[in-house]
């Protein structure tokens, strides 16, 4: 399994081509090879591809806005093909409070279509939990339902280890039950107070984690902290980087 960056961790620092630019080079230096794009500002795929050539990186996984991976379908997929990514991630979808039957059911309406259509042009449709996606609907996860209204080969699972501790579930038992569907997932740490922490410096048991993520085929360990509580995301995301190279990843 190899350790990559989710670059939502440093947003405020990609809002301009520029600063995308050296926050590439800036991931790059730490040490990482890999990455997701999430939440950077707009940039044409063939100048992507040149930065990540530059900076030895790869892009495994992005998180593309709702609308294009609906309306855009095949666009995203060709967009995807010119920087070499294949998983094209959904990073929210608003399970309400007290959802219904109805609600998963939109959710599969809207995503059953986009999923088969970027399967078919050799990407994955990937989905990234937060803790709603816990609340039970007939007696069952939301989670647990949406996997089982997709096929495997249609739709994976972005795992997030905090949001997963956050919703009262198993980050390693929720890995070991979507084994096959999880090639990326997001490592983050749970301190006390419900903060995000670096790798390492909160309480998730992560040798669980490594363990039943090595089993269920886990390809990309991301990094991710949204909230790194006023400290330099860049100085976050090397901690996580150490710490993880400690435990034998690169």
């Amino acid at each position: 399994m190899q350790i990559g960056a989710q670059f939502y961790t440093i947003r405020d620092f990609c809002k301009t081509l520029d600063s995308l630019d050296e926050s590439l080079k800036r991931v790059a230096d730490i040490g990482y090879k890999t990455i997701q794009l999430s939440r950077v500002c707009d940039y044409d795929p063939q100048w992507m591809k040149e930065k990540l050539d530059e900076y030895g990186l790869k892009c495994v996984l992005t998180h593309t806005p709702a609308g294009r991976i609906i309306n855009e379908t095949a666009r995203v997929a060709k967009e995807h093909d010119v920087f070499g990514c294949r998983c094209v991630g959904l990073g929210y979808y608003e399970f309400t409070e007290a959802p219904t039957e109805e609600t998963v059911e939109k959710f599969v309406s809207d995503y059953s279509a986009p999923a088969k259509e970027l399967k078919e042009r050799g990407k994955y449709f990937m989905y990234h939990n937060h803790d709603k996606e816990f609340q039970k609907v007939g007696g069952k996860p939301i989670l647990a339902l949406i996997a089982e209204a997709f096929p495997a080969d249609e739709m994976g699972f972005t795992l997030d280890t905090f949001w997963v501790q956050a919703g009262g579930g198993d980050p390693a038992d929720w890995i070991e039950k979507l084994s096959g569907r999880v090639p990326c997932i997001h490592l983050k740490d749970y301190s006390y107070g419900r903060k995000m922490a670096v790798i390492g410096e909160g309480n998730i048991n992560f040798s669980r984690i490594f363990e039943k993520a090595e089993s269920a085929g886990t390809e990309y360990m991301l990094v991710e902290q949204d909230d790194c509580n006023g400290e330099d995301p860049f100085d976050c995301l090397k901690r996580s980087y150490e710490y993880l190279r400690s435990r034998g990843f690169e």
